[in-house]
């Protein structure tokens, strides 16, 4: 009979022991999850309700708000400026993306591939162009590109080019391109360090046996690198897309979208509808928000089609 009580003690208190650590395993995740997902709700999700909401209006944030249902939306189809601003965002989606992924991971293979002393001094000297805020890179190429002392024509009017006074931000040929450096320039420092950490993680017995082979090194970089990198190429792809979709920091400082409209891009005529000099249409540049937003979404699953993930193992 004792046994059997002790037996009965034990199951109970193996089922408060049990009881307790599901309630502490409770407590543990509402402590880490519910702060994060509050922040979510209140920062995120509830801001794009509000945004759907306002686009329904017109609104200048002062006066009363008027509802005019999908007249904005009726609007922007018809407006020229959004759909220029669009273009312009997918030229510098094709662009800027593919140079910064094949420039970082270009040069993270040749660091790799030559394991210098100096490597780590290069890491930290790559990614400081990301250091540097937004401000400080749009000001460092404006003043390259301006044209009476502007190191880029002083560098053309040494090499014997009849550049003269040419401000390449200026002519509405040349400042989207002359846009994309600093976009590059800006971006490529991060990658370069994730593609050097992504290819360190490879076994340096598939690059011997390569080597072994015969295999030169643009073969063992597409045979051998690439392909078991693949996901974190992916996700950087992601990652640079999106965000030269989204943003339009360096093009507002450098040319607010001139000249003539040549470099404005989506996210800055929304920024400029609702906050500008001469426009404060909180409705309208919500509209062209939502239209953004469904765009980012479908570049997100054409990228998801034609690039899926597809895990590698090694």
């Amino acid at each position: 009979m004792a046994i059997g009580m002790e037996q009965v003690a034990t199951t109970v208190n193996t089922r408060k022991g049990s009881a307790n650590a599901k309630r502490q395993k409770i407590i543990f995740l509402m402590i880490a999850i519910v702060p994060s997902f509050a922040g979510y709700l209140l920062f995120t999700l509830y801001p794009n309700i509000l945004s759907i909401y306002y686009s329904l209006l017109e609104w200048d944030g002062l006066t009363d708000a008027k509802f005019v249902g999908f007249s904005n939306y009726i609007h922007m189809i018809s407006d020229k400026f959004v759909w220029r601003a669009l273009y312009h965002n997918a030229v510098y989606m094709v662009v800027v993306p593919a140079a910064i992924v094949f420039i970082s991971l270009l040069i993270a293979f040749l660091l790799n591939n030559k394991p210098y002393r100096e490597n780590p001094f290069y890491k930290v000297l790559f990614f400081f162009t990301n250091v540097l805020s937004t401000v400080v890179v749009a000001l460092l190429w404006t003043f390259m590109y301006d044209g009476s002392f502007g190191l880029l024509n002083g560098i053309l009017k040494l090499l014997g080019l009849p550049i003269e006074d040419f401000y390449w931000l200026g002519d509405t040929r040349t400042a989207i391109w002359a846009l994309v450096l600093p976009m590059i320039w800006g971006g490529v420092g991060l990658y370069v360090v994730i593609f050097m950490n992504a290819i360190s993680a490879i076994p340096k017995s598939l690059y011997e046996a390569a080597t072994l082979e015969g295999a030169r090194p643009i073969q063992i970089l597409f045979r051998i690198t690439i392909p078991l990198i693949r996901g974190v190429i992916r996700v950087c792809v992601i990652f640079v897309v999106l965000g030269t979709l989204k943003g339009f920091e360096i093009i507002m400082i450098m040319t607010n979208g001139g000249p003539e409209g040549s470099t404005d891009v989506i996210g800055l005529y929304m920024f400029n509808m609702a906050f500008g000099k001469e426009y404060h249409n909180y409705g309208y540049a919500s509209a062209i928000g939502m239209l953004l937003f469904l765009f980012l979404v479908a570049v997100k699953l054409i990228i998801d089609k034609y690039y899926p993930d597809e895990g590698v193992e090694f």
